[in-house]
């Protein structure tokens, strides 16, 4: 019996080894930066065991501002081989910890999208000067508020070779400013996402076959806003509430796109992961927007 036990119990020990070996390869670090004279904190995450340059994937926060929930999919992005970095819009110390402050601090952004666009842009050349960053390859990705960014970051017409929007807004105050947008575009929805009703969903659709951008929309029946965050609660009925399977769903899809945007045709195309079972961050207050 005891021989039984070392034998189904080593190959566990020696897996969960591996495991904490290939996390603790993954670095991570706070980066203060500028834009306009205002100082922003956003944060870093890379994989030290990698060599060389690699694709950057920058990650735009929901209305709550850097916290526990971007800096976790910063580092599920760097154990897949990316640099990750996650833009602060806000300013540094400026992290909303209930939906009336969140909301105020999103609209003086989404009120103003220059300013959206330019403070995204200063979190973007961050990511591009990293020395293990390859500029060549970058995608820009957000969850809510921070999706609706990334879309203003295309629609400025920034080098970046596509951008991932989960559950953002769709919106824009000028259509026509997708004829800027050089790379290709997904958007992961909630097709029962109240803040993000049909009639934005539809705007959004002619806005990009108008401008003949390369773009993909993929709606996810029956679920609702902030799908992708543990900290939405689950009840669908409040507008906002997780669901595992678009969040599992959705992280495949963009691990797809990242696929059809950085490997090489000749390349072998790393497998999908789903997201980290112990992503699991603190519960706060609001859903996320």
């Amino acid at each position: 019996m005891k021989g039984f036990l070392a034998f189904f119990v080593a190959p566990i020990v020696s897996l969960v080894a591996l495991t904490d070996a290939a996390i603790a390869a993954v670095k991570t670090q706070v980066v203060e930066y500028q834009h306009d004279g205002v100082v922003l904190e956003g944060f870093l995450a890379y994989d030290d065991a990698k060599t060389g340059k690699r694709p950057g994937v920058m990650i735009v926060h929901e209305w709550t501002g850097v916290g526990d929930y971007v800096k976790n999919r910063a580092k599920q992005l760097a154990e897949l081989g990316y640099v990750a970095f996650a833009a602060d819009i806000y300013g540094k110390g400026i992290r909303p910890n209930n939906p009336t402050d969140a909301g105020k601090e999103a609209t003086k952004y989404r009120s103003n999208r220059p300013l959206l666009r330019s403070r995204a842009l200063a979190g973007l050349k961050v990511l591009q000067a990293n020395p293990l960053t390859n500029p060549q390859k970058i995608a820009a990705i957000g969850y809510c508020f921070g999706g609706g960014t990334v879309l203003e970051l295309a629609r400025s017409g920034a080098d970046v070779a596509g951008v991932v929007s989960f559950h953002g807004n769709l919106d824009t105050p000028n259509p026509a400013d997708a004829q800027n947008i050089k790379g290709k575009v997904l958007v992961l929805h909630g097709a029962v996402d109240p803040y993000v009703p049909p009639e934005q969903v539809s705007a959004f659709e002619k806005e990009m076959n108008d401008a003949k951008v390369d773009w993909q929309l993929v709606s996810y029946g029956g679920v609702v806003h902030s799908f992708t965050n543990p900290e939405a609660g689950n009840d669908p009925s409040k507008g906002a509430a997780y669901n595992a399977l678009a969040d599992q769903r959705s992280f495949g899809a963009m691990q797809q796109f990242f696929n059809e945007l950085f490997v090489d045709r000749d390349a072998t195309k790393p497998a999908f992961k789903k997201p980290s079972d112990q992503f699991n961050p603190p519960r706060r207050s609001g859903s996320g927007r």
